[in-house]
């Protein structure tokens, strides 16, 4: 996933490379591991609800679509391209396994937490699951959603945070100091757990149902390292966007293809 998403930020001359490999890893878990879903049938009434708040990185969100059978994996070639169904930020109107466009910042939980209150009232059985950015929770939307969703118990509801600690030019801490993050997510009635956003095993025990049903929302704060898998890309703000050179893009290949634990 991270070599293909890597390549179609190549070849298009643009992306978000850096968040799209700090969020690889959880978007594996769920599509191959957790979320309740048919490809053939995307808008089936009881399939999981993934909503992907942080609607720039595509690159690894159209990976994780494409290998789970949402559309060909050989449409990834057109990525960013004119005409092409796969833009910059996705838009359920053109592609499959899309709940809701994103891509503003804010917006992703918002959404989230309305499709968890109308499962609530139908009691309809499916879950929904939404990943958010770190630097998105600076908007005042997501609290106002993390609020309403701690006050209607929205035990179907998991929100999941990118914690790779930077944003858009600087470090989330600088910026606008999000800790302490646990605190404030469970001042506002959810359940919050920590976890390796880069560990598989511990991110599928978490993310999957509990044998005990919840009471409350569930966040999970996946500490991942923004650009992870490639050296001269990790824990950089400046690869939040833009392309390696040719030479970078050998490297990270090389990198990315000498590491077994690499979603």
């Amino acid at each position: 996933m991270r070599r293909r998403s890597l390549q179609m930020i190549y070849e298009a001359g643009q992306g978000h490379p850096g968040g799209d490999l700090s969020a690889t890893d959880v978007l594996a878990a769920l599509y191959f591991g957790v979320l309740r879903y048919d490809p053939a049938t995307p808008n089936a009434p009881g399939r999981d609800r993934f909503v992907m708040s942080k609607g720039h990185c595509t690159g690894a969100l159209y990976t994780a679509l494409a290998g789970a059978g949402f559309f060909p994996e050989a449409e990834l070639s057109t990525y960013l391209q004119p005409n092409s169904r796969l833009n910059g930020h996705p838009n359920r109107t053109y592609l499959p396994g899309v709940e809701t466009n994103t891509g503003p910042l804010g917006h992703g939980l918002p959404v989230a937490v309305g499709i968890a209150i109308a499962e609530q009232i139908d009691s309809a059985g499916y879950r929904t699951f939404v990943l958010t950015g770190d630097g998105e929770l600076q908007e005042g939307s997501m609290w106002e959603a993390a609020m309403l969703a701690g006050h209607r118990k929205l035990s179907n509801l998991t929100a999941i945070i990118d914690r790779n600690r930077l944003q858009q030019g600087a470090r989330t801490e600088d910026t606008n100091a999000l800790e302490p993050l646990a605190d404030k997510w469970r001042a506002f009635g959810w359940e919050v757990v920590g976890v390796d956003g880069h560990d598989h095993a511990r991110l599928l025990a978490i993310l999957d149902a509990p044998t005990t049903p919840r009471e409350r929302p569930l966040c999970v704060i996946a500490e991942t390292i923004k650009g992870y898998g490639v050296s001269y890309m990790q824990d950089k703000a400046g690869w939040h966007h833009g392309v390696p050179n040719a030479e970078q893009y050998a490297q990270a290949l090389a990198e990315l293809a000498g590491s077994e634990d690499q979603a």
